[in-house]
């Protein structure tokens, strides 16, 4: 390998897609704009831009854009592989813990400014979406994203353009469908716009209970009668024997038990809460449900905030992986754009052959990366390369 190529190459990378036998199915020069893409991520100052990837690689930028927009590449063999690895790592932690799988469902925003309407080629797959974020309708793509967690142990399985072909329900019902039985009892953990009968029953098929967020307006059916959860909500006192204080993450909350039916769910445990110094405020009410009735209410409530990883993994692939700044226009190149940021998450998790937190990885990664630059700086020196070519190589 010449030296001005061993500034755009990586042995630690490299010997990470060897792990993962990326070689089997992506040819070397689909391995080197793979690598320049990573490459650019640990960069300082990465923005997600096209200009990154000229930094990272010694092809021109647009052929790297080429690669993730027109390349003849299966990107769905890298996808697999990604699965099958994260999917090997939860379930047998699972097996060997016997603790419960967690399947955390949510989606962000990737947000864009909204183009012009006389613009040649907007960026595609691109709508407005309600932010609960924001409060508002925000222009951009939205991201539905899956993740995997047992003991301690959090990956990313997969991260999926919403592009209104089909709707999030059916996104979710078809991640369920493909993820193996649960060897142990296991929980869907989700908001409430995923607590749909259609998604809690695929996923008990697969041996995963719900545990989710729900609307105020929906039904119960307390004594029989048929009420919003909010109406019922309002006949509640603090004295009431059902009503109970309970603690959760060093939070106190008043909360009440329902267990019967709900509209579409035969039997399920609502929990309503209000936080210990907003009892009986409308805009305070939170509502809970699990369909193991079997759990208590503090682990419902427990379990519920299991959830908090996929917030930080927005943030993460936001503030590192810019999840909301590329430049890429084609949605064949967005998606895999994404599916590359998701490979450099679980790559940071697992830098070290275990499991680790995305932060030490990533640093990992950036470190060696920048001796193995600095390494091949200095070994053009001393090969007697000029100070004015070493400058310009270094970029």
């Amino acid at each position: 390998m010449s030296i001005a190529n061993s500034i755009h190459h990586s042995n630690e990378v490299y010997n990470y897609f060897k792990r993962l036998k990326l070689g089997l199915f992506l040819s070397d020069i689909y391995i080197r704009h793979l690598m320049t893409i990573i490459i650019s991520v640990f960069i300082y100052g990465y923005r997600g831009k096209t200009v990154d990837f000229a930094k990272a690689g010694f092809h021109h930028r647009t052929t790297t854009a080429h690669f993730l927009n027109h390349g003849k590449w299966d990107s769905s063999r890298l996808e697999k592989v990604l699965k099958v690895h994260v999917i090997r790592m939860i379930y047998q932690e699972a097996i060997l813990s016997g603790k419960p799988i967690f399947c955390i469902v949510d989606d962000t925003i990737a947000s864009h400014t909204k183009p012009s309407s006389q613009a040649e080629h907007p960026i595609e797959a691109a709508y407005f979406h309600q932010s609960h974020l924001k409060g508002c309708q925000d222009y951009g793509h939205q991201a539905v994203s899956v993740m995997l967690s047992c003991n301690g142990i959090t990956l990313n399985y997969a991260i999926i353009l919403y592009d209104k072909s089909k709707s999030k329900i059916q996104i979710v019902q078809e991640i369920a469908e493909e993820l193996p039985s649960a060897p142990v009892v296991s929980y869907f953990l989700c908001d409430s716009w995923y607590t749909s009968a259609k998604v809690m029953d695929s996923f008990i098929q697969k041996g995963f209970y719900t545990i989710g967020a729900l609307k105020t307006n929906r039904i119960i059916y307390p004594c029989g009668i048929r009420q919003k959860v909010s109406e019922f909500a309002l006949h509640l006192r603090k004295e009431d024997p059902d009503v109970s204080l309970v603690t959760v993450d060093n939070r106190n909350f008043y909360v009440y038990r329902y267990e019967g039916e709900l509209n579409d769910v035969p039997n399920a445990v609502v929990i309503i809460s209000y936080p210990e110094n907003a009892f009986g405020e409308a805009k305070a009410l939170r509502v809970f449900l699990s369909t193991n009735a079997g759990l208590s209410t503090q682990e419902i409530l427990d379990s519920y905030t299991r959830r908090w990883p996929i917030e930080i993994f927005f943030r993460q692939s936001k503030t590192k992986l810019a999840l909301d700044k590329y430049q890429i226009r084609t949605q064949t190149g967005i998606e895999r754009y994404w599916l590359i940021m998701s490979l450099v998450h679980y790559m940071c998790c697992t830098c070290n052959g275990t499991y680790c937190s995305f932060e030490e990885g990533y640093q990992h990664f950036q470190r060696k990366i920048r001796e193995e630059q600095v390494t091949a700086l200095y070994q053009s020196i001393r090969h007697g390369m000029s100070l004015e070519d070493v400058l310009k190589l270094a970029g």
